[in-house]
């Protein structure tokens, strides 16, 4: 199994940049689960998205791609092909230039779930 520890603390970091307002449910030193506030008093909490350390890779899970894809328009192809499914992006390797890329879209995705 490969160490992925520097992965996750990495995008870790980047999530937690663009979290403001929103609260942790999980923190844990292979897991980050962030979710959004409810709509109304009375509304439960939405997730947001996930960092979680799995046996071959790290995943950045970011909801609000799932709900609204045309946030994902202009993406390069280098970070598509770390998407697995509709909303969530694989990492092995750090990659600072889609680490870059992918703060952008993280940034977006928090700007729209607000």
């Amino acid at each position: 199994m490969k160490d992925f520890d520097a992965v996750f603390a990495a995008l870790s970091k980047l999530f937690r940049k663009h979290s403001s307002g929103m609260s942790v449910k999980t923190d844990a030193p292979d897991h980050l689960y962030i979710e959004i506030p409810g709509a109304t008093p009375k509304a439960k909490p939405a997730f947001f998205g996930a960092v979680q350390v799995r046996k071959s890779y790290v995943s950045y899970h970011l909801m609000p791609i799932y709900e609204q894809p045309a946030l994902l328009d202009g993406i390069s192809d280098g970070l598509r092909k770390k998407m697995q499914g509709k909303s969530c992006f694989n990492f092995s390797t750090e990659d600072p230039s889609l680490f870059k890329e992918l703060d952008a879209l993280t940034r977006a995705c928090a700007a729209s779930a607000r």
